[in-house]
């Protein structure tokens, strides 16, 4: 009597979103990251921490600050050819404040949000 092997489920990774927004606000800089879930590399990145930006912001830690933080994080998406990302909030973050304003500037800036 012949015994099948067991049938094992499909991968993890099969049903993961490809793409993910992850933000984190310190009490100084605004910063947001795209990962790609499947192999855990940082497709794109922007903080209020880059030199190059610092000397356009008024302040780096507030709501305009994370209004630009997002935009420019858009703009490099579409740099790279990243149409659409999902988002990952934390248990504490809310849709309100600086976490909306990266995410409708991400919008506006051209990029899907699943």
């Amino acid at each position: 009597m012949v015994i099948p092997p067991p049938v094992r489920p499909a991968p993890v990774t099969k049903f993961l979103k490809p793409y993910v927004l992850r933000m984190h606000f310190s009490n100084k800089y605004v910063s947001a990251q795209v990962v790609h879930t499947p192999t855990a590399t940082v497709a794109a990145s922007a903080s209020s921490q880059e030199k190059l930006l610092r000397p356009s912001m008024e302040s780096t830690r507030d709501v305009a600050a994370a209004a630009k933080i997002g935009k420019i994080l858009g703009e490099r998406l579409l740099f790279r050819n990243i149409p659409a990302v999902a988002i990952f909030l934390k248990r504490e973050q809310k849709y309100h404040g600086k976490v909306k304003a990266v995410i409708d500037s991400v919008r506006d800036a051209g990029v899907k949000l699943l």
